[in-house]
């Protein structure tokens, strides 16, 4: 898609003022899919350097918002932590060529802000923070569940950047299990659960996306039962939280994400042998 409204493209390290009709360009598989009549010119990042992911001491892991989904799945499936089988499995629920993986990047997907974008559940699944900065250079930290707030609606204020997002490295050490839903074979994900079980200190953790407008991740200090878990996501999820689209109606959504999230808690209670049920 030509946006011929663009009338410049500017190199970010330029740190310019910023301007109405200006757009941060990432890996641009967004911008360029579709008209965007508003945009006058694109801010490229990808000059910044940034590194792509970055394991921390505490063994956590950074990942920059320019890193491609490619880089992302490449690096992830080979972590030597207990959820690297996660990456790979969110990395394949995008409904994307093998071009788009290598364009396409973190932050594009979490600034989209589509219920089905699986960095979203990713991150979310495994608390992840990010790290946003301002024009005048201020900094500030945002859980993930919390930087998305509605199907497209994002905690940015103008000209935000999101420069990385961080995933704890215990979070990263937690066994998972991942379940995800569409209407078809190869379609975009109507509901989309994961799983966490904490070896530390045996807690578990419930996400939920794709069927929602937002991710609802959800804790508990000790597995919980079946009714428990169906009773804290009814208590929370209320019924204009479900999305609604093309691809899946409201009650479809919720009656996948329930019954995923039953089978996540169910295989990491049953490889826990803690005898929940």
């Amino acid at each position: 898609m030509d946006l011929n409204t663009v009338t410049d493209v500017r190199d970010a390290r330029l740190r310019e003022p910023w301007q109405a009709g200006d757009a941060w360009l990432g890996g641009g598989t967004y911008l360029f899919s579709e008209p965007q009549p508003h945009l006058r010119r694109l801010v490229d990042l990808s000059r910044m350097g940034w590194d792509p992911l970055t394991v921390g001491a505490d063994g956590s892991l950074k990942i920059a918002a320019t890193c491609t989904i490619a880089q992302l799945y490449r690096f992830g499936r080979a972590m030597p932590v207990a959820s690297a089988p996660l990456f790979e499995q969110c990395c394949r629920a995008f409904l994307a060529s093998f071009k788009i993986w290598n364009m396409a990047t973190v932050g594009g997907n979490l600034c989209n802000g589509l219920p089905a974008g699986p960095v979203i559940s990713l991150a979310a699944a495994l608390d992840g923070s990010c790290l946003l900065q301002s024009q005048e250079g201020a900094v500030r930290d945002v859980k993930v569940v919390d930087f998305i707030r509605g199907a497209g609606v994002k905690d940015l204020g103008e000209g935000e950047l999101l420069r990385s997002v961080t995933l704890p490295g215990r979070a990263l050490a937690c066994r998972t299990a991942f379940r995800q839903a569409s209407l078809y074979g190869l379609g975009r994900s109507g509901a989309l659960v994961i799983g966490t079980l904490d070896p530390a200190d045996g807690s578990m953790a419930v996400t939920i996306s794709a069927a929602t407008v937002r991710p609802f991740r959800f804790w508990f200090p000790l597995p919980p039962d079946r009714g428990e878990l169906q009773q804290v996501i009814d208590t929370h999820i209320r019924d204009d939280d479900w999305y609604d689209d093309i691809h899946g109606l409201p009650e479809w959504r919720r009656h996948m994400g329930l019954r995923l999230a039953e089978e996540v808690r169910h295989d990491l209670t049953r490889l826990s042998g803690d005898g929940v049920r």
